[in-house]
């Protein structure tokens, strides 16, 4: 079971790496698709090109933490952001449903408030 303390910030990489990577790689690949040193915080999601393999980066207080999921049928499916981008930020619920192979374009949030939609 994946344990996090929350709130925590994730970062999805858009293209695709090849996660026959250890540590040292993917944090290197933080680095530059996130712009941001692993150590900082924050949770580090990967995804090889055929999109059936993922890999979670994170510092867990001490030292590197690597969590590995390999589907035996299907696909994660991506969210929706501009093509050029390199990465983007997910909700800890996003990534849940991401993981649970949920279809991200059936759901559809419910207006909350936010602080910075005010005005």
């Amino acid at each position: 079971m994946l344990s996090l303390t929350l709130p925590v910030e994730i970062f999805l990489c858009l293209e695709p790496t090849d996660l026959r990577c250890g540590f040292d790689r993917l944090t290197q690949r933080a680095a530059e698709h996130a712009r941001r040193n692993v150590r900082n915080g924050g949770l580090y999601v990967f995804l090889n090109r055929r999109r059936d393999r993922l890999k979670l980066l994170y510092w867990d207080t001490d030292g590197l933490a690597l969590w590995y999921k390999r589907l035996e049928s299907g696909t994660y499916q991506l969210p929706v952001v501009a093509k050029e981008a390199q990465s983007t930020t997910l909700a800890p619920d996003e990534l849940a449903l991401i993981l649970s192979g949920i279809d991200l374009t059936s759901v559809r949030r419910r207006k909350r408030f936010s602080p910075t939609a005010e005005k």
